[in-house]
């Protein structure tokens, strides 16, 4: 007969209570990330469907504001999420889908729409895997986190140095890192994500985080389905 005083007990009851509240936590997580990716989607597809628009945002100077509001945006967040309530995080977060599904209308112009489909598939095939693997894996991957925050730096760099170049070669190569890249991050900020849950975290504080988490992963799932649509994709 179980002992509610022994301590074996308590210790296997607390362990379960944990453990499907982290369960929750990280669907939330994949949850906030699968809606913006969506409200990205959308807004991409929808804008690239209307002349208009797209003259209004590629053929005016609009395309700076388009193009480096989603980055302001994102420094914004990491630095202040904090300090912000849940619901202002909230809608920031969608905002920054939004805004950058304007910015990746352009895909459309360059790449099919078959596939841009494709691609996307086979990204989120890469990403649930590995985040899987982040997840159930016993391996502490914080080790590795140095070495893929060196690397992103460097991709970045490059990325810049490249928009004056203009060279085949080195976007092939940008494109083939940032998959090595983007592919590692996932599964070290998945795990980085369940390690920052607590279960006694109020709601406010767990919302918040089960937000940043998602707005890590987004942006690991975007650059990687980037990297690869470069790769593979059949442009126009």
């Amino acid at each position: 007969m179980s002992n509610k005083f022994d301590p074996t007990t308590r210790t296997t009851a607390g362990a379960w209570d944990i453990d499907a509240g982290l369960r929750t936590y990280m669907q939330r997580v994949y949850n906030f990330m699968a809606l913006g990716l969506g409200i990205t989607g959308i807004t991409a597809y929808l804008t690239a469907q209307s002349p208009e628009m797209m003259q209004l945002i590629f053929g005016t100077p609009l395309a700076y504001v388009v193009l480096f509001a989603p980055l302001a945006m994102v420094f914004f967040m990491s630095a202040r999420i904090h300090k912000m309530s849940f619901a202002n995080a909230q809608t920031l977060f969608w905002a920054y889908s939004g805004v950058l599904g304007l910015s990746l209308a352009s895909i459309f112009m360059v790449y099919t729409g078959e596939s841009i489909t494709k691609v996307f598939f086979i990204t989120s095939g890469m990403f649930a895997g590995t985040s899987l693997y982040g997840y159930t894996t016993q391996r502490d991957l914080s080790r590795f986190g140095s070495f893929l925050f060196m690397g992103l730096l460097g991709i970045i760099i490059a990325s810049v140095v490249n928009m004056f170049m203009h060279s085949g070669p080195m976007q092939f190569a940008i494109s083939v890192l940032s998959v090595l890249i983007f592919t590692g991050l996932t599964a070290y900020d998945t795990q980085m994500i369940k390690e920052f849950y607590y279960a006694n975290d109020d709601s406010e504080t767990s919302g918040k985080k089960a937000l940043f988490g998602a707005l890590q992963l987004y942006m690991n799932f975007l650059n990687l389905f980037l990297a690869l649509l470069h790769l593979f994709g059949n442009r126009r």
